[in-house]
């Protein structure tokens, strides 16, 4: 075993074996990927082999397509047979509702270049002969799904890395990794140590043990799964003979089944509602080629259905049950990437889905690796979409819930109620006694929207009801007063001698001066989004950032990254040391000046000033700026005074009609003034001209900042998208983000997000189209729920155009 390398893959399972692969077709050859055991050892080995290309998020079905197409590559490279059978497959509809769903799925096949049709399910009996059509009210065909021999597939993955200059070495566990003074990693061995750069996890059900040599507790919980084999089926024997194909897949749903031949007869794997933890705490190191205790009787509902839909099954035998752990993580989708605080220190881990996403993994992270970029937009899949709040009690509860809802609808306004409360405000109470319905956001409590004794969330694909109530929240907002909470956002402190002149590198807008804000783009080294922020100069060298909660972990990672060597910057993420409340309306500026001392008026503290100010009793930070667009305020308050804040604001708001409003009653504002939000308008893989950020960037500024370069060239040759605004004719449904965008009869864009904008009671979509038909007035559609609705560019927000309220 070599003593160095450039980087050391921990994990000879599907992943590692994809990352070690990726690394040497890059040109990284000085590789080495440590394997504990045999290939294949832990997951691999007993996964049912299935590979698809659909997912919930586009850019990851992009990746698993990707991983489908290059089987044929690897396999040509190695020698190995992979055992790929493109069957393709139907997806099954039992109820409407599943219906909408896979109508939305379809959808986004069509911008995605994925082949689907919707199908009726007498036309799927005709396609997989042992459904019962009676018990479907529609399906979907894929021709791109099938299923393949893991351990063929692994090994091509391997072979193919060796012939390329790998190494790969079995029989090797690690049992230690350190980090030595001068950043390199020493992995501490069973047969010695080898010193390398870059160190990737990827050691599958050993993941957790992996991240805990390095102080890491990552988010992962194995989980048992079985699936059945059946004994040889007339049924499919006759399928075989007539067609000269075999049987393709099928995934019903509603019966929590997926099905697929297997030799002669059949396999059928369950995500079942009375699911089992696999060694909650810790993976025994002696764990390998084993499998576990059937428990055929946990499984049983889930089986009844799959008789009742699929009658052939009551009429065969079970050869064998499969039952062996797989790693999940919270949300169902893999952790990728670099560690925060840890240089050199990768993940790939909780890929449940290995063979339809080990190859994408492979791809994104060795580019992370080499070019410093990922390559596709992963944040889906990103490690840094989880903090220290993600603990292994909240892992268990989030993990059994993923599982046992891995088929059941998530409907765009439902909630789930596990690992719930974690992160809480000093006003929780206080906002649940007027009503609140909550959400969460990156593991705090977010109030929603506010409901009147007796009414809750309905969920739905539609406009459900909430949606009248919201209405109510919008109307108070825009016609007198509204207050919301807003301690998602993510809060940031910098200070130190050097901070001005980082943060002129690290933003492309120009510095506000002190009491000043403004907005601000983050770019990448090419010159594509990587973060959009609000910077305040509050003086005397102190500055103040705020963000997207959710990408607090990621923007520090990339902040940290960037930071000088000498210690001349000094920055915080806030977290709930800070907490928010917003003021808006036109009556805001007359609360505003009730609780405080200070000169609010316009002349006093114009649009886009930040001073610090008491609200009441409570010592505050107060930025003139609103995501609704209309004159309003941002209030920052140390958790031990939100409460004096809170009552402080709504006892003098009594009198001008202050109301509360909530997240979607937000989103509904922020409609009106064509305002974007990170993670669907601002993504790391559109550009700030793209994106119309371009006017907050200071291309003449004198700092070099970074991704200079790639916004001018952007900005010379014009980019490729433009985010556009639509009015659309819907009925009684919005969009929610991913849907296609129709142009003269073929789809050329997608939705990124919308909703219904309350207060100019219309329905509205935000995406991207390509520029050269950006500016057109007629021939858009949007497709919704199976139907195209013409769509109208609303190049002018349909409130405050002039930005007359927010200035006043």
């Amino acid at each position: 075993m070599k003593s160095h390398a450039k980087v050391v893959v921990i994990g000879g399972g599907v992943v590692g074996c994809s990352v070690l692969f990726h690394l040497a077709r890059h040109g990284w050859t000085d590789v080495v990927l440590l394997e504990r055991d045999e290939l294949t050892s832990g997951s691999t080995w007993h996964a049912a082999g299935g590979m698809h290309t659909i997912n919930g998020d586009p850019n990851v079905a992009k990746l698993q397509k990707y991983t489908i197409s290059l089987y044929k590559e690897i396999e040509e490279l190695s020698g190995q047979a992979t055992g790929v059978h493109l069957t393709g497959g139907v997806l099954l509809a039992a109820t409407e509702a599943r219906l909408d769903w896979l109508r939305g799925v379809v959808a986004k096949g069509r911008y995605l270049g994925i082949d689907l049709e919707e199908i009726s399910a007498n036309e799927a009996a005709e396609l997989m002969p042992l459904l019962d059509p009676k018990q479907f009210v529609g399906a979907v065909r894929n021709k791109e799904d099938g299923h393949l021999d893991p351990s063929g597939v692994t090994h091509a993955y391997a072979k193919a890395a060796r012939k390329l200059g790998a190494e790969v070495e079995r029989f090797t566990k690690v049992e230690d990794i350190v980090r030595r003074p001068d950043g390199m990693w020493r992995v501490i061995t069973n047969k010695g140590e080898v010193v390398a750069e870059h160190v990737v996890n990827a050691g599958g059900l050993w993941a957790r043990e992996v991240g805990r040599m390095v102080g890491l507790e990552l988010p992962v919980l194995a989980m048992e799964h079985m699936y059945l084999i059946t004994e040889d089926m007339p049924e499919v024997a006759a399928w075989n003979a007539k067609t000269g194909t075999e049987i393709i897949h099928a995934v019903d749903f509603d019966g929590e089944l997926y099905l697929r031949q297997e030799r002669g007869g059949m396999l059928m794997g369950t995500y079942e509602k009375a699911n089992k933890v696999w060694s909650e705490f810790q993976t025994p190191w002696n764990f390998g080629h084993e499998l576990l205790e059937p428990d055929i009787d946990r499984i049983a509902p889930s089986l009844e259905v799959g008789f009742r839909h699929f009658p052939a099954f009551e009429r065969t035998g079970i050869k064998q049950i499969i039952n062996g752990p797989f790693t999940f993580a919270p949300d169902g989708n893999p952790l990728v990437g670099p560690v925060r605080g840890l240089p050199g220190f990768w993940v790939a881990c909780g890929v449940m889905a290995g063979f339809s996403q080990g190859g994408g993994v492979g791809l994104a992270l060795s580019n992370w690796m080499i070019e410093g970029d990922p390559g596709a937009d992963i944040w889906a899949m990103d490690v840094a979409r989880y903090g220290d709040w993600a603990t292994m009690a909240y892992t268990n509860a989030k993990v059994r819930e993923n599982y046992s809802r891995r088929f059941s609808i998530r409907f765009p306004n439902e909630e789930l109620p596990a690992g719930r409360q974690l992160k809480t405000t000093s006003i929780y109470d206080l906002l649940s006694a007027k009503g609140a319905q909550w959400g969460v956001s990156y593991g705090l409590e977010v109030p929603l929207w506010y409901a009147p004794a007796g009414v809750k969330d309905e969920f739905s694909w539609r406009r459900s009801s909430d949606f009248s109530h919201v209405a109510n929240e919008v109307a108070t907002v825009r016609e007198s007063v509204g207050m919301a909470e807003i301690s998602n956002f993510a809060k940031y402190k910098m200070t130190g001698e050097g901070a001005a002149a980082w943060l002129d590198r690290i933003f492309a807008c120009k510095l506000p001066k002190p009491g000043r804000m403004t907005l601000a783009p983050m770019l990448k080294d090419d010159g594509k989004l990587i973060g959009d922020f609000t910077l305040a100069n509050i003086g005397d060298g102190e500055w103040f950032i705020a963000g997207s909660g959710i990408a607090e972990q990621y923007h520090m990672r990339w902040f940290e990254a960037h930071l000088p060597a000498d210690s001349s910057v000094r920055m915080e993420a806030l977290g709930q040391t800070l907490t928010g409340l917003a003021i808006a309306g036109p009556k805001a500026r007359e609360v505003l000046a009730k609780v405080s001392r200070a000169d609010v008026s316009n002349a006093g503290f114009p649009f886009m000033a930040v001073a610090k100010m008491d609200i009441g009793t409570a010592p505050c930070l107060v930025g003139r700026v609103s995501y609704t667009g209309d004159l309003g305020y941002e209030i920052w308050v140390a958790p031990e005074y939100q409460r004096a804040a809170f009552r402080a604001l709504m006892a003098a708001g009594e009198e001008f009609g202050l109301g509360l409003f909530g997240s979607r009653a937000l989103n509904a504002l922020r409609l009106e003034k064509n305002y974007g939000s990170w993670a669907r308008e601002y993504r790391p893989i559109y550009g700030p001209l793209e994106a119309g950020l371009d006017r907050f960037v200071a291309y003449g500024k004198d700092a070099d900042f970074i991704g200079k370069t790639g916004a001018l060239a952007e900005r010379k040759q014009g980019g490729k998208l433009r985010l556009r605004t639509f009015i659309l004719d819907a009925d009684d449904a919005d969009v929610i983000g991913d849907e296609p965008i129709w142009f003269d009869g073929a789809v050329r864009g997608w939705v990124t997000s919308g909703g219904y904008a309350h207060h100019s009671k219309k329905s509205v979509a935000i995406g991207y189209v390509p520029k050269e038909i950006a500016d057109e007035s007629d021939g858009f559609e949007i497709e919704l729920l199976g139907k195209r609705h013409a769509a109208r560019v609303q190049a002018a927000p349909l409130f405050d155009a002039n930005f007359e309220r927010m200035r006043a």
